[in-house]
């Protein structure tokens, strides 16, 4: 994302991505920056428009207000606001002249696999701004500020060393950010997403585009679907067919916002048979047609 360091790629039948490639110097898989040096160092034209990175932002504004979009969900920042984007969701920051703050990116590979499963670093459906209470958005900050020190002290420790210390100063952090609360109803939807509905959520996230049946998950996952659909109830607050479809809605926003290709390839990619049956079907979850939604993002109305 930063010019001459994260590379963009962009391919004809996907949406433009970001790569993460290591300051010079610096070692591979993390960089913590202020939004101050972020501003100095990126093209602050092209952070304004939608990407799709393939590592995580992990952001503490510290003041002013910011404006960020994922997934096609604007979120407006306050001060102590914690924001983290995961790899994948398609993204573009608004006005960064008026906030200040601490960014850290950093791939999922970097961490080793124990931390990456308690964090749930994969967890592409967890809330991206958290607003946590005093006590613990103290202790993530202090996590944080711990890092970003550590970060710029490029002498002292053999180059193994330092890595070492950056990788466990980091499992710290993201343990932290991962339990930050916005609210009650936050820790409620943690409480029950149930091993039945992570297990069918990874499903999802991996065969949408094969399947929008929610008897084919339950047969691959061995269960009823009642059961699947009690447990998304229970975690998402949709049923399980709901789930599906949305993800699948998100998916076609994505490339039809950031693409060029015709809905009829588009429909193709999304398991349709035609496009008659993927503009039905995006008509009647959006109330808009493929090209109209299209025309009305590019358009910025909607």
């Amino acid at each position: 994302m930063v010019r001459m360091r994260h590379t963009v790629s962009e391919h004809p039948e996907s949406i433009p991505t970001v790569a993460f490639s290591a300051p010079a110097g610096r070692p591979a898989g993390v960089e913590v920056m202020t939004l101050a040096e972020l501003r100095a160092r990126a093209d602050v034209c092209a952070l304004a428009v939608p990407h799709r990175p393939g590592f995580h932002h992990l952001l503490a504004l510290d003041a002013g207000r910011l404006s960020h979009t994922a997934d096609f969900r604007e979120y407006r920042l306050e001060p102590g606001d914690w924001l983290w984007v995961r790899p994948g969701q398609v993204q573009h920051f608004g006005d960064l002249a008026a906030a200040e703050g601490v960014l850290v990116l950093f791939e999922s590979g970097f961490l080793d696999p124990a931390t990456a499963a308690a964090a749930r670093l994969e967890d592409w459906y967890g809330p991206a701004v958290r607003r946590p209470d005093e006590a613990a958005g103290a202790a993530a900050r202090a996590a944080l500020d711990h890092l970003h020190r550590e970060f710029g002290a490029l002498c002292g420790l053999p180059l193994e060393a330092h890595l070492d210390v950056l990788r466990h100063l980091l499992s710290v952090l993201v343990l932290r950010a991962a339990h930050l609360v916005r609210d009650p109803a936050d820790d409620a939807a943690d409480c029950a997403a149930t091993a039945t509905f992570l297990r069918f959520r990874d499903a999802v996230e991996r065969d949408f585009a094969a399947s929008r049946r929610v008897a084919d998950y339950a047969r691959a996952l061995g269960y009823s679907p009642r059961t699947l659909s009690r447990a998304t109830e229970a975690a998402a607050g949709v049923g399980a067919k709901e789930f599906i479809d949305r993800r699948v809605v998100l998916e076609a926003k994505r490339l039809l916002a950031h693409g060029d290709r015709p809905a009829a390839w588009i429909a193709r990619r999304l398991g349709f048979e035609d496009a008659t049956n993927f503009s039905k079907f995006f008509l009647h979850r959006t109330g808009s047609t493929p090209i109209a939604f299209r025309e009305a993002v590019r358009g910025g109305t909607a």
